[in-house]
C-alpha cells in the first residue's frame, strides 16, 4: 500500500524527521498545525504542488506529530520545535527560507523569526497562534481529542465552513492516523490542562514581534472556530511590514477550503 504521507527521512539532532521535498528554487518551509492525526501531508497535500511550480517546497512532520521519530523523554514545546527546524535546515544545507505556518505552525514561524532572524526571509501566517487569546471551545476540543470516528468527524465539521470538506472518508483517514502506535500518547501529553497555559506558551515571543523586520502575509478564515479571526487583526497591528487577507465563508483550514486562491496569494507574496 502506497503511503504518500511518508516520504524522505533526515537526521535532525537526535532523531529522524519525515519530510517532503518538491520543486526547485528558493526554499519555502511549510509548518503544519497541531490537530490529532496531523502530518505535513495531511495539512499541505493540496497546496504543495501549486507552490512547487515556482519554488522548492519543504514540509516536515514536527516531532510528536506524523511520521517523525518520537524520542523517549523529549519535551514538546516551542523551543524544541524551533530547534528541529534549525537542525532540519542545517542538515539540508539551507541557510535561509520563507515560511508558511498554519495555526500552531504560525507560532513556530514567528518564533523562528524572533530567535533566528537570519534564517527567515518572508513569512505567511495562516490562522496563526503566537499571540495570547482566550482559548476557544474549538481549540479545547482539538487539543482534548479522544480517539473515535465520531470525535474526529466533529472536529472536521468545526475546522471548515463548507461542510463538503468534512467528509466521512477524511474523518476515517484522520482517525486511523490518530491511532497509529504512539500517536495519541504523544498528542495527549502535549497540551495538558489547563490548556490556556499552552496558548500562552505558544505566544512565548509575542513581546518581540513588533521588532521584526520580515515581510508578513497574514491569512485567516472569517468563520474560523479554532483560532479566532481577532488574532489576525492583533498581528496586523503588531507586525511592521504586514498585509492581511481574510477569506469569507472559510473556517480554520484555509489551505484546504481555499487551496487555489490561497496558493495564488502565497506565490504572489513570496515572489
Amino acid at each position: 500500500m502506497s503511503r504518500p504521507e511518508i516520504s524522505k527521512s533526515i537526521k535532525t539532532g537526535s532523531f529522524n524527521t519525515n519530510y517532503h521535498d518538491n520543486g526547485s528554487g528558493f526554499p519555502v518551509i511549510l509548518v503544519h498545525g497541531s490537530g490529532p492525526g496531523v502530518s505535513a501531508w495531511a495539512n499541505w497535500r493540496l497546496v504543495m504542488p501549486l507552490l512547487a511550480e515556482k519554488r522548492r517546497v519543504l514540509a516536515l512532520d514536527y516531532v510528536g506529530f506524523g511520521y517523525t521519530d518520537r524520542p523517549h523523554g523529549i519535551h514538546y514545546n516551542i523551543d524544541t520545535w524551533i530547534q528541529q527546524t534549525i537542525d532540519f535546515m542545517d542538515a539540508l544545507g539551507i541557510n535561509q527560507a520563507d515560511f508558511v505556518g498554519n495555526s500552531f505552525g504560525g507560532a513556530l514561524a514567528l518564533g523562528m523569526a524572533v530567535v533566528h532572524p537570519e534564517r527567515v526571509r518572508k513569512v505567511v501566517l495562516m490562522g496563526a497562534m503566537g499571540v495570547n487569546f482566550p482559548i476557544t471551545e474549538g481549540l479545547s476540543k482539538v487539543w482534548g481529542y479522544q480517539p473515535s470516528i465520531e470525535n474526529m468527524k466533529e472536529l472536521l465539521t468545526m475546522f471548515v465552513d463548507n461542510q463538503a470538506f468534512a467528509s466521512d472518508e477524511l474523518a476515517k483517514i484522520r482517525y486511523e492516523a490518530s491511532i497509529e502506535p504512539g500517536f495519541q500518547e504523544a498528542f495527549s501529553s502535549m497540551f495538558p490542562q489547563p490548556m490556556q497555559n499552552s496558548v500562552r506558551d505558544m505566544a512565548k515571543y509575542e513581546d518581540k514581534l513588533a521588532g521584526l523586520k520580515n515581510e508578513f502575509l497574514i491569512v485567516h478564515g472569517r468563520e474560523d472556530k479554532v483560532i479566532p479571526v481577532e488574532n489576525a487583526y492583533k498581528l496586523i497591528n503588531m507586525l511592521d511590514k504586514a498585509e492581511l487577507h481574510v477569506f469569507g465563508h472559510c473556517g480554520h483550514w484555509t489551505q484546504i477550503e481555499k487551496s487555489v486562491p490561497f496558493a495564488t496569494l502565497v506565490n504572489n507574496f513570496l515572489g
